[in-house]
């Protein structure tokens, strides 16, 4: 993984001697960290270089929540509906959904048809709860990359989509934690074995961030740490054994994960 661009902050989960830590990024080395950055962390003196680290999930969220069809040429694209919804269509990931980067992704026998979606996360560092947009904005952190790996077969035929999305290793998140950017004009993009795939960017959110981060507060409290993810553009597509699948959001790096059958 290249080292993201140094105008920005840039945090991870690595593994370190004492067990899973947190790591700021600095040049190309990584200084750990004794908390998660937005709980007013200090540097424990370890450092270890970037290349080297085996980086984990860069957070450990209680609840991932997802934005259904938030642009519109993935609506137009969509086999679930025809029109952009009134308001965000939320659903969940369960957290044992989770992998890092260059963990598989495993598809289950007998679910058909299992796509790829790019899509930019973000990771709340403040406890919200009926937020105002500016209040969501100030409790942002940052930013990362999500993949929404999707049984798409499921999905049509349950009517909801928590079998669909919730299937263990369909949410690959990372490799880090970017802080510092503006999360409604970002490009992202998605490669399957190189080809590109999406290419999009943030900016043609139907719904933006802070307006999303407020809508869910009004739903339920978000705490620090937890992750939403704001929606997938327009260019989706299957995945099947033997593919490499690298996500990419500006300022965030790439996500690359291997798809495998289940065993």
């Amino acid at each position: 993984m290249s080292s993201p661009s140094s105008s920005i902050a840039w945090f991870a989960r690595v593994t370190a001697a004492r067990g899973p830590a947190y790591a700021r990024l600095d040049g190309d080395t990584l200084v750990l960290l004794d908390h998660a950055p937005w709980a007013s962390p200090r540097e424990t003196g370890e450092r270890m270089a970037l290349q080297d680290a085996k980086l984990l999930v860069p957070c450990l969220p209680s609840k991932i929540i997802c934005v259904g069809l938030n642009y519109a040429l993935h609506v137009a694209e969509s086999q679930t509906a025809s029109v952009a919804p009134e308001e965000p269509m939320l659903f969940f990931k369960p957290p044992s959904a989770l992998v890092a980067v260059g963990e598989p992704i495993v598809l289950p026998h007998g679910v058909g048809r299992v796509d790829h979606e790019v899509e930019m996360a973000l990771v709340v560092g403040t406890r919200l709860h009926r937020a105002t947009p500016d209040e969501a904005r100030a409790a942002l952190f940052g930013v990362t990359a999500l993949n929404d790996v999707s049984a798409r077969v499921l999905q049509k035929k349950d009517g909801q989509w928590g079998r669909a999305k919730g299937f263990d290793t369909f949410c690959p998140l990372g490799p880090g934690i970017a802080r510092g950017l503006d999360p409604d004009a970002l490009g992202l993009r998605a490669r399957v074995n190189g080809t590109l795939r999406q290419d999009g960017n943030t900016r043609d959110l139907l719904v933006k961030s802070a307006d999303l981060l407020a809508f869910v507060s009004r739903v339920m409290t978000l705490e620090p740490g937890d992750v939403l993810s704001t929606g997938t553009p327009a260019g989706i597509g299957p995945l099947v054994p033997g593919d490499v699948v690298e996500i990419e959001v500006d300022g965030v790096g790439k996500l690359a994960n291997p798809v495998v059958a289940e065993a």
